[in-house]
């Protein structure tokens, strides 16, 4: 079945044709990464997945209805769905983990006995029990960003969005967010969107994999299948990136 679908979607920024008739189906409970060079658009896609930003033309469908961002009703529906790992995480300096994580679980006025199950679980699954008092300060950059993602898994999203989430962090660290994103998808069922650069991180935890070229998705298939691609381009952005 398919969670989200993007139909001829265009974005140009003055004379920078950024999306260019960009058509992508991401299927229910998959994790689909979006790879491509800088530039290609692939935080642009997560902007529009979000309503942050508007289509110069084209349409956003989730579960079958139409993203409108303009519509009140429209966006309330459709972002409830999402959650978010924004590339530093975006945890509130001034709160602590808990809070952080408890922050919008209080925005669905639940019990603050259901508030704290759902931060203790959500805590553990990412491998932070017992640091909820700690401030994001006094985590290391890995450990912010698996606080931020207990805060987006918290609230039981459908659809959870990583940008760039293994930048900044060394290789063991990254491997173990692959790990996350792959057992949060596990555990609670959700539909994975993975922008990233990183391409062993890709091969790691992708059912399937949309390599990006000039506003445009080229390739979209699975780890193996891209492997043994004789698609030229996709055969050497792939390799080149891997080699480093």
């Amino acid at each position: 079945m398919v969670k989200i679908r993007i139909e001829n979607l265009s974005r140009s920024f003055e004379e920078n044709k950024v999306l260019d008739d960009f058509n992508l189906d991401i299927n229910e409970g998959e994790i689909l990464c979006i790879l491509g060079k800088s530039g290609t658009g692939k935080s642009v896609i997560l902007k529009h997945l979000v309503g942050i930003f508007k289509s110069d033309s084209g349409k956003i469908f989730v579960d079958g209805q139409e993203f409108v961002p303009d519509s009140r009703e429209s966006f309330s529906k459709i972002i409830s769905k999402y959650g978010i790992l924004f590339q530093n995480g975006a945890l509130f300096d001034s709160m602590n983990v808990y809070d952080n994580v408890a922050f919008g679980l209080r925005r669905l006025k639940l019990s603050e006995k259901e508030i704290e199950e759902r931060v203790n679980e959500s805590l553990a699954n990412v491998g932070l029990a017992g640091k909820g008092e700690l401030f994001p300060s006094e985590l290391s950059a890995g450990m912010q960003k698996r606080a931020a993602l207990a805060r987006s898994i918290a609230v039981r999203p459908e659809i959870m969005l990583y940008d760039e989430p293994t930048t900044g962090v060394d290789p063991i660290t990254a491997g173990a967010i692959d790990r996350l994103i792959v057992k949060m998808r596990d555990i609670y069922k959700i539909t994975s969107v993975v922008v990233t650069h990183d391409v062993r991180s890709a091969f790691r935890i992708a059912d399937r994999i949309a390599v990006l070229n000039q506003g445009k998705v080229v390739y979209c298939a699975s780890p193996l299948e891209i492997e043994q691609s004789s698609d030229t381009f996709v055969r050497d952005f792939v390799q080149r990136r891997l080699k480093k």
